[in-house]
């Protein structure tokens, strides 16, 4: 490929308050783009203002909804550096997305530069406040102006920023989870493990009603028997069943593989924690609380990167583990994870990737 050229804003915006920040509201001076052309490849590299990019009304993505997307944090250290954490998994991840989509992979190496390129570009954006960092956001949509359903010949890949806070209001403390057991998110030979906006547009439904009813977010169940689970709206989900730590396992075809969950394993194998992959019925999670065998729950993801879960219910039944409090296990990988991505803590793992 060839060099990136650059256009630098005119308007630099003000940065934002790193005490009030939002998550995904606010964005960056400057964004990265490159475009695909079917016989040419992957071409044109630039970073330009940020600002609106020029759509036909035929373009095929906003008809057939052929676009992926991946996100992951640039973290400001106490002496002024800039981490990101495990990058080369995100577009790896991107590529099992872009398969699935009939879409051109990327090299992930290169994205990898590219996504420090930006990052290193804007620097000044990377907020320093506690708890706060960098969304970046890369995606790619399908270019073709076409009304006709078959692949696109071209594509459009961008890199956006966002200074952000908590995703949700409650951080590191306990939510509220309402068991999805009418409306289906994903089935096995679907696009489930796929990151991909129809996904995510799936999911909506459920979610707003669970919020009306005073929830955070929704577990999904299978999409067959509604009986095993999956995971939650944003993130990927773990219980503490005696002296065991279980997750769905990923051969459903329908759950999103996270990085965080992958690095959660990992954490806890390096602790001598037995950790299972499996099938889990919530009939069974329900089972564990009533004979006193759910110590915790969890979730993980990159946009809240460790969650605790105090409540579930499913229709009529309500279950609160470990009295609605953050448990031992919960804390101790979310200060983990969070000192790895700030540079607290020794990078033993060889997870972090400076800018």
């Amino acid at each position: 490929m060839d060099s990136t050229s650059i256009k630098k804003t005119l308007t630099p915006k003000e940065l934002p308050d790193g005490n009030n920040l939002p998550f995904g509201k606010i964005f960056s001076d400057h964004m990265f783009t490159m475009d695909y052309t079917k016989g040419v490849g992957w071409h044109s590299p630039k970073i330009l203002p940020y600002g609106p990019i020029e759509i036909d009304p035929s373009m095929m993505v906003l008809h057939y909804g052929q676009a992926v997307f991946e996100g992951l944090k640039a973290y400001k250290t106490s002496t002024g550096d800039i981490n990101l954490f495990r990058p080369h998994k995100n577009f790896e991840r991107m590529n099992i997305s872009n398969s699935r989509f009939c879409i051109p992979e990327v090299d992930v190496d290169y994205c990898v530069e590219c996504t420090k390129e930006i990052v290193r570009f804007d620097k000044d954006w990377v907020p320093s406040v506690e708890g706060t960092s960098l969304y970046i956001r890369p995606f790619i949509v399908a270019t073709d102006t076409y009304l006709g359903v078959q692949p696109s010949d071209t594509y459009k890949f961008i890199i956006l920023l966002s200074p952000v806070g908590s995703y949700y209001k409650e951080g590191i403390n306990p939510v509220k989870i309402f068991v999805e057991s009418k409306y289906v998110r994903a089935v096995k030979g679907g696009v489930g493990f796929a990151k991909s906006p129809g996904n995510y547009a799936s999911s909506l439904k459920a979610q707003v009603e669970a919020q009306s009813k005073g929830y955070t977010q929704v577990l999904w169940l299978d999409g067959i028997e509604k009986k095993y689970i999956e995971e939650v709206g944003t993130m990927n989900v773990f219980f503490c069943l005696g002296d065991e730590v279980i997750t769905p396992s990923l051969d459903s075809g329908s759950i999103l593989s996270g990085i965080t969950r992958d690095s959660t394993i990992e954490l806890l194998k390096s602790w001598n924690i037995k950790v299972i992959e499996r099938k889990i019925s919530i009939d069974e999670i329900f089972e564990a609380h009533k004979n006193n065998k759910l110590h915790e729950a969890f979730g993980t993801g990159t946009a809240a990167v460790v969650s605790p879960i105090g409540e579930l219910i499913l229709n009529d039944k309500s279950i609160v583990i470990n009295n609605n409090k953050t448990g031992l296990l919960s804390n101790k990988l979310y200060t983990t994870l969070t000192d790895l991505q700030y540079g607290k803590k020794e990078d033993t793992m060889g997870w972090i990737v400076k800018i």
